[in-house]
């Protein structure tokens, strides 16, 4: 029996069940499956080679397979609803779609912040693949700071249309997805200025192409603006207005029109626009469990094929998840994995909740939600961009080659540490929120809290426990819930410490932004280590067998353990823990590593990810590894030569190999 092959026979879990919990349900797990069997037989959609093609012909083959799926595919197979589309155009084209409506950000502010009349002209020509869409916010030299962008719409009232401009190089739109080459349409941020007023940033509808030839029109300067770290597949672009007119109802007017005299109004609060941006950031944290999911399935199935260095006489060499220290790698990024996929379910529902009071003009989730998901993102983002490069380390030398899967995995997710929010600027974020709080209370001590920061009044959690106990999970959120609390104080001394000292508001905020961060992240983090904790006692999880129930909890105590570990010193300087007791942490945590060891192989094909998806010579399901990388090689056009010999010797080596020295 194989290596693979033996450590499913050993395993107790049922993956199926953990599968159906991680997906919602049999119907949908079968309905994925179906779909990817309507992607492995179609010759069209295959992947072979891909990895040796150049820049263009990605972009080629992408937009080809875009268009097909679009035109043909989708409806051919009866495939309409949105999910089934996003995984149809995601798996069939093995990366980012070039363009279609899987990139929602252009239909989610229309449907956010259209009026009822907008989202009916719109959103059936973006859905439908008529117009091609994007959003361009980002300029050349603003990018999270919205407020700075210098794009401007003044209006003008004998015609009844806003005047886009771009006043300075600075102010050129640059990076949106789809805007270098395919875009008709996009959404455009820009400063509106009506009756000489300035009322600050606002989204408009801009047709960028003609609808004809798809040159750009008369007052649009557009291109691609080249090669990337990643997404290569992705026309990243930028554009250029030079007093370019468009219809006064492009503006998007759902809490805030501009009449036909120039009158403005605003509806309620500019925060009711906010929905959309937190929307997308966490929708973020549900791709950051996928990416990593992918990463870990790659890195831990690789990690028993591998066996390195003969450490018993006569014995086989070592499988790589038997070293102590790959266990320390990969298995915390493993419940990192899962601890993100339940905090990822808890905050789309809260996003849900939130999206339901907007309705109503409803503001009062807003705040806990906007803090919840700039911290998310930017945490989640974080460590699975670190813990992808992690993988690809552990998977040795091997792990460094194209057909690995990690270098497109890795520079694709290390994208979202900057894009919709730097991430240092979205914990500052999140930390104004927790300051606030702090603020609020210091006037009224029972000022009403969300469940998440509750610890902010609990006098319980600031002191060690008399017996620790690590696996306690009731005892790991109290340690948490006093490592927050007193990293939030200590974030408030030091800015209110610097307004003392005759420091104006920013740099008070901008000398204590290290506090600030760390608390910030401190906070988030325990909101993970919560929902998880939690999310072990909802019916999905309860309901499966003890086995599966077991195993998760102990996910669930490698997360909060190893986080704690890691930030040992803030702990121990918050008071909850002492020095002496990293040593039983440790050891309680190389337990833990060993009861998952034997189970980390069925654990990973629970996020159940055929070969053609994950795309990877290392994490074959088979573990038939070492063939399929010879394989993969022989798709190499420089191994096709008819003679064996590369067309630079003719041109340069055969020169230097005659010259004398």
């Amino acid at each position: 029996m194989d290596d693979i092959a033996r450590e499913r026979a050993n395993s107790k879990l049922n993956t199926v069940e953990i599968t159906n919990l991680l997906f919602g349900g049999e119907f949908i797990v079968q309905r994925m499956g179906e779909i990817r069997g309507m992607i492995t037989s179609d010759p069209a959609l295959q992947m072979r080679g891909y990895e040796f093609l150049d820049r263009e012909d990605k972009y080629d083959r992408s937009v080809k397979l875009s268009t097909y799926l679009l035109k043909t595919k989708l409806s051919e197979l009866g495939i309409n609803h949105y999910l089934e589309k996003v995984q149809f155009f995601r798996e069939s084209l093995g990366t980012v779609p070039p363009f279609d409506f899987t990139e929602r950000i252009f239909y989610n502010t229309v449907n956010g912040q259209g009026t009822q009349e907008q989202k009916d002209k719109w959103l059936p020509l973006a859905g439908s693949g008529k117009i091609l869409t994007c959003y361009a916010q980002t300029e050349l030299g603003h990018g999270t700071f919205v407020r700075g962008l210098e794009t401007t719409a003044t209006y003008d009232s004998t015609t009844q249309e806003f005047i886009i401009h771009s006043p300075t190089l600075t102010s050129t739109k640059w990076w949106s997805g789809c805007l270098g080459i395919a875009a008709t349409h996009g959404i455009v941020v820009a400063r509106l200025i009506t009756n000489g007023e300035d009322k600050g940033t606002h989204n408009f509808i801009v047709q960028l192409r003609s609808m004809e030839n798809h040159e750009p029109l008369k007052g649009v300067i557009i291109g691609d603006i080249g090669p990337k770290f990643g997404f290569v597949e992705k026309d990243n672009g930028y554009a250029r207005f030079d007093h370019f007119r468009i219809p006064r109802d492009n503006l998007l007017m759902r809490f805030a029109r501009v009449d036909p005299d120039g009158t403005y109004t605003r509806r309620l609060s500019s925060k009711l626009g906010y929905g959309s941006m937190v929307q997308l950031r966490a929708f973020i944290t549900f791709n950051t469990f996928e990416a990593l999911a992918r990463g870990t399935t790659i890195a831990i199935r690789y990690s028993v094929v591998r066996r390195q260095t003969q450490n018993r006489p006569g014995a086989l060499e070592t499988q790589l998840l038997d070293y102590t220290n790959q266990q320390f790698i990969l298995i915390p990024l493993l419940a990192t994995t899962y601890a993100l996929y339940f905090v990822a379910r808890r905050i789309i529902a809260l996003l849900g909740e939130t999206q339901a009071q907007l309705e109503q003009d409803n503001l009062t989730l807003l705040p806990e939600m906007h803090a919840s998901s700039a911290g998310l993102k930017a945490v989640s983002t974080t460590a699975v961009s670190q813990g992808i490069e992690a993988c690809r380390i552990a998977c040795g030398g091997h792990g460094y080659s194209q057909s690995s899967g990690f270098p497109e995995l890795y520079s694709n997710i290390s994208a979202s540490m900057t894009y919709e929010g730097d991430n240092n600027i979205l914990l500052l974020q999140t930390a104004r929120y927790l300051l606030k709080m702090v603020n609020e209370l210091s006037h009224n001590p029972n000022h009403p809290l969300s469940d998440n920061v509750k610890y902010l009044t609990d006098n319980n959690c600031i002191h060690r426990p008399y017996s620790l106990i690590f696996t306690s999970s009731q005892q790991q959120l109290s340690l948490y819930r006093g490592m927050v609390r007193a990293s939030v104080h200590r974030a408030h001394a030091r800015v209110l410490d610097g307004e003392k000292r005759g420091l104006d508001t920013f740099d008070a905020w901008n000398q204590a932004a290290p506090e600030l961060i760390q608390c910030a992240e401190a906070h988030t983090y325990y909101v993970i280590a919560k929902s998880f904790i939690e999310s072990l006692e909802m019916s999905g999880v309860t309901n499966m067998c003890f086995e599966n129930q077991r195993i998760m909890k102990k996910l669930s105590d490698i997360f909060s353990l190893h986080y704690m570990l890691q930030k040992s010193g803030v702990f121990i300087e918050s008071g909850v823990i002492h020095g002496s007791d990293l040593v039983e942490l440790r050891e309680v945590l190389v337990s833990l590593f060993a009861e998952i060891r034997t189970e980390a192989v069925s654990l990973v094909d629970a996020f159940n990810y055929p070969d053609f998806v994950l795309r990877s010579v290392l994490g074959r399901k088979d573990g038939d590894v070492y063939r399929a990388m010879w394989d993969w090689v022989q798709d190499n056009p420089r191994n096709k030569h008819p003679d064996g010999v590369h067309p630079v010797y003719h041109k340069y080596v055969k020169q230097l190999l005659a010259s004398k020295l």
